[in-house]
């Protein structure tokens, strides 16, 4: 395959970075490509760059780029997408150490290539470009993706692109910072939301998500109920808004769907009238690499790029 038809897809998530080539002419990702290592989100900037940069020169070595590199990120913010800046603080909970950090430039020091072309998406956003583009909403018109796990993200994809300043989307194309009871979004889709209402209802402290799911007490019945019912009951407007075909969700909480859709289903149903599909991605960080890879494609880079949140 021509060097030129291959981008490397990253996916940043809070515990990892996984690299993968990607052909990005038919959105595939290249087979024996995909690397994953290690990283905490607490370390100081010389060893998180130190580690995303093995797990990329993984992916270099396994596709033999010699020269020239495109990559694209998927990352969480806050985040300065346009100059590829990080501007996490004590307030994220991770990656403190890379505050104004630029990334491209602390990167192009250590990978193998010397000439690299840095492009970087919201990670939930990449998420949504990915299962619009081969994943469970591959032929339909209007998608909604969602994130679920350490933090709430969220996209609004329409015909493959994301919508960012749209009539019928809501500012930045975000769910996470709008506001519900006595918060916002992120304060209740979240895993600390539901080991702090788990622990409220129990008395017993947990990990994860995975724990509560597996317990399989009342309380934990609880827990998903509410959970299931508060994002209906905030979804509510975006969605009479948007009138997606499907909302596909990806992150750890998705793992435990199986407890909390059907009561967010019924919810929405019972609301709006709207028929909606409610899926979970099995493509995982798979749609974010191809999402991020993407960005590579000309049409599709075109007409995002002006869009790009530098927050």
């Amino acid at each position: 395959m021509m060097n030129n038809q291959v981008a490397i897809g990253i996916d940043i998530g809070g515990s990892h970075i996984t690299s993968a080539a990607v052909d990005i002419q038919n959105l595939v990702i290249i087979p024996e490509t995909l690397f994953s290592v290690q990283v905490d989100n607490k370390a100081k900037k010389d060893v998180i760059i130190e580690k995303w940069s093995e797990g990329i020169n993984k992916t270099i070595k396994s596709v033999s780029l010699r020269s020239s590199t495109k990559i694209g990120f998927a990352i969480p913010g806050p985040f300065n997408y346009i100059e590829g800046i990080a501007l996490f603080t004590g307030e994220n909970n991770k990656f403190e150490d890379l505050y104004q950090v630029s990334i491209p430039q602390e990167l192009s020091n250590k990978l193998l290539t010397t000439n690299n072309d840095f492009r970087f998406l919201n990670d939930a956003t990449a998420f949504g470009v990915g299962v619009a583009a081969m994943g469970k909403a591959k032929h339909c018109k209007r998608v909604i993706a969602v994130t679920l796990g350490t933090g709430f993200g969220s996209a609004f994809i329409e015909a493959g692109m994301p919508l960012v300043n749209h009539p019928d989307v809501p500012k930045d194309g975000c769910l996470w910072d709008k506001k519900f009871k006595d918060g916002i979004g992120d304060d209740y889709f979240s895993t600390r939301w539901c080991i702090a209402r788990y622990e409220a209802l129990s008395l017993k402290k947990v990990k994860g998500v995975k724990d509560i799911a597996e317990a399989n007490t009342p309380e934990a019945k609880q827990v998903f109920e509410e959970f299931g019912t508060n994002m209906a009951n905030f979804m509510m407007p975006f969605l009479e808004a948007y009138r997606p075909e499907i909302i596909v969700m990806g992150g750890n909480i998705s793992n435990a769907g199986h407890l909390f859709i059907p009561k967010l289903k019924e919810s929405i149903e019972k609301q709006t009238g709207l028929p909606i599909s409610i899926e979970v991605s099995i493509l995982m960080e798979h749609a974010a690499i191809i999402g991020s890879a993407k960005l590579f494609n000309p049409i599709f880079w075109n007409h995002i790029k002006e869009d790009l949140p530098s927050i």
